[in-house]
Formats: structure tokens, sequence, C-alpha cells
């Protein structure tokens, strides 16, 4: 991801299928899906990956989100399907629909353009979703997150390669600029259509943008942030590898959906390392919705030390035994979902959870709560309650028809039995979005490959 001395010429099928073999990891004619915006960055992408999966004996399929943020977006997105289809491309547009929020507008417009993403790729079957972020894209987000005060992880920038659930995430053109992109697309007398928010002094990345030139005359130009965030890179990818050690070592990780971590490793190990696990920790229970800053995790690490706990990033931490409970903060969790027989859902971000198809009418999914959980365990025999954490108990997935408690999936049910009458066919699994063994962040060098 150093600089790109080929500024201004288009980007060769020879460079673009070298960038993807250091990316790694497809199997024989894979099936790539890519977010096409119409810009000239996503349409250059369409183009390179087409000629390589033809190659390859591939299949591509190119997914548009609507936002429907503006007027004209829905024409817009329809004008990149015409284009797909002269191009010979699959393609698909996905529609973020409901209410948008009045601030925050396009962090939230992002995680809904990843989820659907996502979930498109999911029910197309396809493994790798390719997103056309560039060598100054990396450079904008190096000097926002500078900004912002980030350590390594943040100047690392955007991962080349990123697992995101079932989906690979790649992103093959952080090593080429936004000049040579659009190189591309006249090279093969190709249009493409600008987004007008790029422009918008509203949003830091435009005002970034006006920017580059004085910031290019001081040597903060995209060739030098991109080897800032490949530097940092290499350093998160060491640090991660620790911090996975010493979660090897100290967590177990409980399948009501909180992990238990053991004091004296964290103690032993050096102050980042520690951060980074404890901060792990909180990302798979509070889930990445919930991210924590340096200085807070900071401020919990130390109180832990001196038994203290807290609530941070949707969770609650505290000792519990002898050990570092992380548990979910019960007022966090809001969702009640009302979910049909047979469906499968995702519920607070934790648990994937599938109602079973003996209900007669649609239930509610909700936390089963302090009463709940001293109605669920009055049923019970003494033996038959388990000993859980009050936060744990109290954030448990249940199901409900009204003010009717019929079961609790983690812990065994009041309703719904399969043919049989002996087991239950409601089914909750603990499976955060953000694992405690997801792989270490990924470097790629125009030397070595993969770091």
């Amino acid at each position: 991801m150093g600089g790109d001395p080929g500024d201004g010429r288009p980007v060769s099928r020879e460079e673009f299928a070298r960038a993807l073999a250091a990316l790694g990891g497809f199997e024989p004619a894979p099936a790539i899906a890519i977010g096409v915006s119409g810009g000239g960055d996503s349409v250059a992408l369409v183009l390179l990956l087409r000629h390589w999966v033809a190659e390859w004996g591939g299949s591509l399929l190119a997914l548009t989100v609507d936002h429907g943020l503006r007027p004209e977006s829905a024409d817009e997105a329809a004008a990149v399907g015409q284009a797909m289809a002269r191009l010979g491309v699959s393609h698909r547009i996905l529609r973020w629909d409901g209410a948008k929020p009045s601030s925050g507008i396009q962090a939230a417009a992002r995680a809904a353009r990843h989820r659907l993403l996502g979930a498109a790729c999911a029910e197309a079957g396809i493994l790798h979703l390719a997103l056309a972020h560039h060598r100054d894209d990396q450079a904008e987000t190096v000097l926002l997150r500078l900004a912002r005060g980030s350590g390594i992880d943040g100047l690392a920038g955007m991962a080349p390669v990123r697992a995101d659930g079932a989906v690979r995430v790649i992103r093959p053109l952080l090593r080429f600029s936004h000049d040579r992109l659009l190189a591309t697309c006249r090279a093969e007398g190709v249009d493409w259509i600008e987004d007008p928010s790029n422009r918008n002094p509203r949003f830091a990345r435009a005002r970034l943008r006006a920017a580059r030139e004085s910031l290019g005359g001081e040597g903060l130009d995209a060739g030098r942030l991109s080897e800032v965030a490949r530097r940092a890179g290499r350093a998160r990818a060491a640090l991660e590898q620790v911090t996975a050690a010493l979660l090897a070592e100290a967590a177990t990780v409980h399948p009501e959906g909180w992990i238990a971590l053991a004091p004296a490793p964290l103690r032993a190990a050096p102050p980042e390392i520690a951060l980074r696990a404890l901060g792990a920790a909180l990302a798979a229970v509070g889930g990445p919705a919930h991210p924590v800053r340096d200085e807070a995790l900071e401020r919990l690490l130390d109180g832990l030390a001196e038994g203290q706990g807290g609530t941070l990033g949707g969770c609650v931490v505290r000792m519990r035994r002898g050990a570092v409970m992380v548990a979910r903060e019960p007022v966090a969790v809001t969702e009640r979902p009302t979910v049909a027989p047979g469906e499968a859902i995702r519920w607070d971000g934790r648990f994937d959870l599938r109602v079973s198809s003996s209900h007669r009418r649609p239930v509610t999914v909700a936390a089963l709560g302090a009463d709940g959980w001293r109605e669920w365990a009055g049923r019970q025999a003494p033996k038959g309650v388990p000993d859980l954490p009050v936060p744990v108990r109290e954030t448990l997935p249940s199901l409900w028809t009204g003010a009717d408690l019929l079961g609790v999936p983690m812990i065994g049910m009041c309703y719904g039995f399969d043919a049989d009458g002996q087991h239950p066919v409601d089914r909750a699994r603990f499976c955060p979005l953000s694992s405690l063994g997801r792989p270490a962040f990924t470097v790629v060098s125009d030397r070595d490959g993969i770091i």
C-alpha cells in the first residue's frame, strides 16, 4: 500500500491480478459481489473484476444500496443497474427502508450499507464482498483518525481483508490512486456518476479532500499517509496476535452470552495487551455498536485492579468469584421484535435465534428481566435452576405472548417441544458479531504480500 507511481495510467489487468493474489483465499471459480455506487472507483472495480472472474471461471454480482436520502437516489440506483446490464454484470438494488436518524447520518448509512450488503451476499451464497476503497480513501481515513486522537489501531486504516460474519470483505484497490481508477474507466469508455455528497462541506471527508493540496505540500500526501497505515497495521497485527494468546489463556466464553476473564493473566500482561483483551471481551458481549474509547477502557481496567467494576460498551464488568465478569448490561437490551413461527433472527446482535414452528402465532422476543427470571425459576425444580450472574439472567432471550412467558431457549422451555415430546425446538445460540477468535489485522505490502 505504498506509493502509486503510475498516477494517471489505467490499472492494468496484471497489476490488479497481483493485488488480488496478495489477498489470497479464493476458491476455484470464485463468486464475488461488489458494492457499486456508480462512482468512478466502484465502476473501475467492476471493470477489473469482470475480466478477472472471466479468467478464473467465476461469477460477479453488483450490489447497489439505495439509502433513500435524496429524492433522486432511486433513479440513480436504477441507472447503475442499466450500466451494469450494458457490461453484462448481474445487478441488485438494496433499499434502506425505515426512519433515518437526524444526526450521524453518514455513520448510520454506512452501517445500513454493510448490513444490507452482507445479507445479500449470504442470501446469494457469496463468500467475497469487494469494496472499492482506494489509496486516497485510506489516506483520508488515517487523517480523520489522527484528528480524533486514534492510536495504532485507528492509524492502521482500513484492512485489505476482513471477516464480517460469513462474508469476507476485500479491498483490492488500496494501493491504487483515485486518478488511476478514473483512468481505468476512461480507457474502457465507461462513464460514472459523481456523488454530490463527496463535495458537501458538511462532511469531514469532503473537507479533507478540499484541503488535500495544501496537506500534500507539507508532505502529507496520499502515498505518505498510506505508508503510515501500512506500518501501523503491521504493529496492530502483532499486538492482536499477542492479545489472542492472552485471551486463549484467560477467557472463558459461556453459552448464555457472557465472558469470564481470569485476573492473574490480565495482571501479568503488558497494559496495552490487557486493555486489548478487555476491549475484545466488551465487543463480543456488548456488540460492535458500542465502541469504547481508550480512556474509558483504561479507567475500567484500573478500577478492576482495585476490585471495582463499572459499565462500559453496553456491558456490566465486575469481579465475581475471583474472575472478571463481562455481561450484557440489562438496561441496554431494548429489542422486542415480533417473530413468526419457524422464523430465524439475530437478537441483540449476539444470539442466533429460531422460533419453533409449533407456535400457533407470532411471539415477542425480549430480555427475560428480573420478573421473568423469577417466574421462570418458580416453575423449575430447585436443582434445575442454573447458577447465573444476575445481569446474565436478566438479558437472556425469552419468548412471550403479551404478558405470558412462553420459554427461555438458552436454559429450558415452557412451550414448543418436538414430535417425541423430549427436545425443545426453540433454539438460541450465542454467536457474537465480534468474535474473540477473529483473525488478526491483515497488512498487504507491495514487497511481501500479506504480512
